[in-house]
């Protein structure tokens, strides 16, 4: 993901968080970061948090948790959310696995 990607994500977390100031937007740009190597990790895959309509809810959640320092709490709370990421993402990646050796 590109630098301007990223740091479009991160203004989007600004604005969900009711963030006016710049003084945060590297400490912002990072927990935008470590949402989406997190969240990559529990899909399998790389998404495009730009475009996945359900997936960036998700990371904004995270930037939150991560900004108010209750990450501990964000698999309990978000569970069945990443449960449904990662099973969404399993079934695509095993239908395009399948598609290929069919073709």
């Amino acid at each position: 993901m590109g630098e301007e990607q990223l740091e479009g994500l991160r203004d989007q977390l600004k604005s969900y968080l009711h963030i006016t100031w710049n003084e945060e937007d590297a400490t912002l740009l990072d927990k935008v970061k470590e949402g989406i190597a997190y969240l990559d990790d529990i899909a399998g895959t790389k998404i495009d948090y730009t475009t996945d309509l359900k997936a960036k809810p998700l990371l904004m959640d995270y930037g939150r948790y991560a900004y108010n320092h209750s990450l501990e709490l964000f698999e309990i709370n978000f569970e069945r959310e990443l449960f449904k990421l990662s099973l969404r993402e399993g079934i695509n990646a095993y239908e395009a696995t399948n598609t290929e050796a069919g073709s």
